[in-house]
């Protein structure tokens, strides 16, 4: 896939939790739930080559995926610490790891409204 085929996958994927709205710079993609940024899609941001996902993290999250696949995780510049990202033009992407970093950084970021408005789909999904 392309870089710019791997990023409108990365929003399509994020679109589907609630209330997500993103903005597009030329490099990168941010990624919100109201005025909250909870994930970046990235293009070269900052000349770097990569075309990766930026995700918030619960603590320890990032230094485990960054040894357990230093190809594919990296800490990512002009991020605080919490925050983990994804390469997708390294391999095969896991669409389905993708989802799970997504939701993960949306339930870290979210309010209690949002956070009920994804529990109600998942339940409704599940049956």
């Amino acid at each position: 896939m392309s870089p710019q085929e791997l990023l409108d996958r990365a929003i399509d994927v994020a679109s589907r939790l609630p209330q997500m709205t993103f903005e597009r710079k030329q490099t990168h993609v941010t990624l919100r739930i109201g005025a909250k940024v909870f994930g970046y899609v990235l293009n070269d941001h900052n000349g770097d080559g990569v075309t990766g996902l930026c995700c918030k993290v619960v603590s320890g999250e990032s230094e485990l995926l960054m040894a357990t696949d230093e190809r594919r995780f990296y800490r990512p510049q002009y991020m605080p610490k919490g925050w983990v990202g994804m390469r997708l033009d390294v391999g095969r992407v896991s669409w389905r790891e993708v989802r799970e970093l997504l939701e993960g950084s949306y339930r870290l970021t979210a309010g209690k409204r949002q956070l009920a408005l994804l529990d109600a789909e998942r339940a409704t999904r599940s049956l």
